[in-house]
């Protein structure tokens, strides 16, 4: 019998391990408050209250391991216990700056090790989360812009549109109609009074005429698309554009530079119509004859054209306010011909006056 009770443990003993369990048990339930608070409110952060969570986490994990407190700093670059992206491969998203804990095996318990670890990992997943929101509403926030843009712009491509109809419209009654109308009455009263020596009764030559209504005519076909581009080639239409300007009276300066194979048909319309939108711009708003510097470098990467006047340029109200209906349709027109094909346009207006238009493309076909 006394051999029996001399196995029994003593009162000291049973509170002793009693006190263990009851140790052991807080510890489990601290770690489980730590995990299922934090989960709620890392669950429940947005853009707009998520720093703010991820301090409240910080310090309730710096008291969880007896420390006063914690912070949370974002980045790679960022000192401390690294917090990373979901995933076996996830990024490093920012780091845990604990006073006195320089890794997790700075934390002597293993289950507590295992907590903060567990934490961390809410945390990282909470971040990364964030980061995509904030991407995808960014994306999107863009997509409703450039569409907002493009409804603009179709609206004022639709205004352009019919302007530039109306414009060719009277074009061809001014000058080809009244041409046409004037052969027609000259050969007419040749008709009438036997005329055969080739001139009317005023003695206006009938082939001098015709010539008029065949030059009308190229113009106007000109206008609309230049024979030049398509037989020549880009280099030919941007000198029949400096041809144009110099015969109007202004000082163009020219540099262009062909390339040995073409560009594709639809690479070169858009930078002829980009170089063609910016000198009618120059016409508008130049004030008259000035200086023009037009420079296409059709060889180099990225390919450059360049187009600079020095005349008045665009008033101020112009520029801050448009002008009426349509404003700023052209510049718009040519971001998106060069976006299009793949390139970038920039519109300068310079502060003493004066325009530069700078179109570049990349180069993605053989030289």
């Amino acid at each position: 019998m006394k051999a029996v009770m001399s196995t029994l443990p003593t009162d000291g003993e049973t509170i002793a391990e009693l006190r263990e369990l009851y140790r052991a048990a807080e510890a489990r339930a601290a770690r489980l408050r730590l995990l299922s608070t934090s989960g709620r409110e890392l669950a429940e952060a947005d853009p707009s209250t998520v720093d703010v969570i991820l301090s409240r986490c910080a310090e309730r994990l710096a008291f969880f391991v007896g420390k006063r407190s914690a912070v949370v700093e974002k980045g790679v670059s960022a000192d401390g216990i690294a917090i990373h992206a979901p995933g076996p491969n996830g990024k490093k998203l920012a780091a845990m700056v604990i006073d006195g804990i320089e890794t997790l095996n700075d934390v002597a318990d293993e289950e507590d090790r295992e907590a903060v670890r567990m934490e961390l990992e809410l945390m990282g997943a909470t971040i990364d989360r964030i980061e995509k929101e904030n991407e995808r509403g960014e994306l999107l926030a863009a997509l409703r812009e450039r569409e907002k843009r493009l409804e603009m712009l179709l609206e004022r491509i639709f205004t352009a549109q019919e302007e530039e109809r109306r414009r060719v419209s009277h074009e061809l009654h001014d000058g080809v109609a009244q041409t046409a109308t004037a052969l027609v009455r000259i050969l007419e009263g040749a008709e009438k009074t036997g005329c055969k020596s080739g001139t009317s009764t005023e003695g206006v030559s009938h082939a001098d005429v015709a010539r008029s209504l065949v030059s009308e005519l190229r113009r106007v076909i000109g206008g609309l698309r230049p024979t030049l581009l398509d037989d020549l080639g880009l280099p030919a239409a941007l000198q029949s554009l400096c041809d144009g300007l110099e015969a109007e009276g202004f000082e163009v300066s020219q540099r262009i530079t062909p390339r040995a194979q073409r560009h594709s048909p639809l690479i070169e319309t858009a930078l002829f119509r980009v170089a063609q939108e910016a000198i009618a711009n120059i016409h508008k708003h130049a004030g008259g004859p000035c200086e023009v510097s037009v420079e296409a470098d059709l060889h180099s990467d990225p390919v450059v054209l360049r187009i600079a006047d020095h005349g008045k340029g665009p008033s101020e109200k112009t520029r801050l306010n448009g002008d009426g209906p349509g404003h700023n349709v052209g510049i718009e027109v040519m971001k998106e011909r060069m976006t299009a094909i793949g390139g970038t346009l920039d519109w300068r207006a310079g502060n003493g006056g004066g325009v530069t238009v700078i179109a570049c493309l990349p180069a993605r076909e053989p030289k």
